[in-house]
């Protein structure tokens, strides 16, 4: 049993990594950092310099941006940001954009008012955006996570720092050094609905909204439809078309939000999708369904803590991991045969890369839940790789933390040489 201060702590780590975000999060938060340097402009700039990492350039490179009438790229993101978002709205700062701010945006890129540079930085999430208007300038900086900004400098006087700034103080993480496999399923367990049911049914409403949109809407190859058409009708091939469906939609524009998951859209499509879909064809209780998300929700966070916010591990892994789980778990699985979902799962496919942003994420979150329901079958039934077979540990929290470090730094150098290619003409 979970004492109180344990429960109130994952219910907020929940609540502060599941939340809304239009569009891919990584030009959002660009299109924030542009938005909140411009409150302190009197006029819209008129030019701009985004200094950005690796990892930011690689995942805002090849996806359209919601709400900008099909425009993508770094620039695009930034300048529409500045001119028409709403920094109040944080992940969905581009909700309010109109057709007279995307008319402004497209003139300013015409005239190039907007210069991305590299920014040579070992913090996969990093940026700083600055921008003048006359003799005004200002600069915003963004490190770790996507609305985490940590200097605001008004013509060179700093505004915020990182150290006290009132900013950071507000947004402290919860504490996540008790998440464990046993916690996070004892939490799953005994948490109190009335706790969970508006976090879930926003997640549940959002997230399968546009798994709908994706599957009848013309955004990208149309993964969805392909893989309903082209497999045999189950619910394994409904899990994975929803799920690639969603992904694909958002990764080509469509303007609907998705409820995110340790700042990743895909991530969150990856950990609720297959689990909802999975709920309705086998007609689980609402309540059994909130508690699965719970789980899928804590375990993909969980897992996240080791690799970091962006790295060249593909989150579709942990997130489609924790989903398995979690309708290991569904399903009235013991704690051993949640485990060997768990291990079956990443004795297979921690390989996946992550080569940026774009509608392709959809195809690997469908090879990624294919894989986690072959490793919840594989444990259902009794059968699981053994400890040290490859990566594997003889406890799953050990596992986890080799995938993570793995992710972030065995393939640090990886990451760079994918930023390198990506970038080669």
């Amino acid at each position: 049993m979970l004492d109180t201060s344990t429960k109130e702590n994952f219910l907020a780590i929940l609540k502060e990594e599941l939340i809304p975000a239009m569009g891919c999060t990584e030009p959002i938060a660009l299109a924030y950092a542009a938005a909140k340097g411009r409150e302190y402009l009197s006029a819209d700039p008129e030019r701009i310099v985004a200094k950005c990492s690796g990892n930011i350039i690689k995942n805002v490179r090849c996806v359209s941006i919601p709400n900008s009438d099909g425009m993508h790229g770094i620039e695009a993101a930034v300048i529409l940001g500045a001119i028409g978002g709403d920094a109040s709205k944080e992940m969905e700062v581009l909700e309010a954009a109109t057709k007279e701010h995307i008319a402004q945006t497209k003139d300013l890129l015409s005239k190039e008012a907007c210069r991305v540079d590299f920014l040579d930085s070992e913090i996969p999430l990093h940026f700083q955006i600055e921008m003048w208007e006359g003799q005004e300038s200002v600069l915003v900086e963004v490190k770790y996570s996507h609305l985490n900004v940590v200097r605001i400098a008004k013509d060179g006087k700093v505004l915020l720092a990182e150290e006290g700034g009132v900013e950071q103080e507000n947004r402290k993480p919860a504490d996540r050094s008790a998440l464990s496999l046993e916690q996070i399923k004892t939490f799953a367990d005994e948490v109190e609905i009335k706790e969970i049911k508006d976090l879930f049914e926003q997640q549940i409403r959002c997230n399968m909204d546009i798994a709908y949109e994706g599957i009848s809407g013309d955004y990208g190859l149309g993964i969805g439809r392909v893989i309903r058409s082209a497999y045999a009708d189950s619910t394994i091939t409904r899990m994975k078309a929803y799920a690639a469906a969603a992904s694909e939609a958002r990764m080509a524009g469509c303007n609907m939000p998705v409820i995110i998951n340790s700042g990743s859209g895909n991530q969150g499509i990856a950990s609720s999708v297959p689990v909802i879909v999975y709920a309705r064809e086998n007609n689980v209780r609402q309540e059994i369904l909130y508690r699965s998300l719970a789980f899928a929700g804590l375990l993909t966070i969980f897992q996240k803590e080791f690799i970091g916010k962006l790295s060249a591990f593909c989150g579709a892994v942990s997130a489609s991991c924790a989903a398995g789980a979690a309708i290991t778990y569904m399903k009235g699985g013991s704690i051993k045969q949640i485990r060997d979902t768990i291990d079956n799962t990443l004795a297979n496919i921690p390989g996946i890369i992550c080569d940026g942003a774009k509608i392709s994420c959809a195809a690997k979150i469908a090879s990624s839940v294919d894989a986690a329901m072959m490793a919840h079958h594989l444990a259902m039934e009794g059968h699981a790789y053994e400890a040290y077979t490859g990566i594997l540990r003889e406890e799953v929290e050990e596992t986890i933390s080799c995938v993570g470090y793995i992710g972030k730094i065995g393939m640090r150098e990886t990451d760079k040489e994918i930023v390198k290619l990506m970038l080669e003409k």
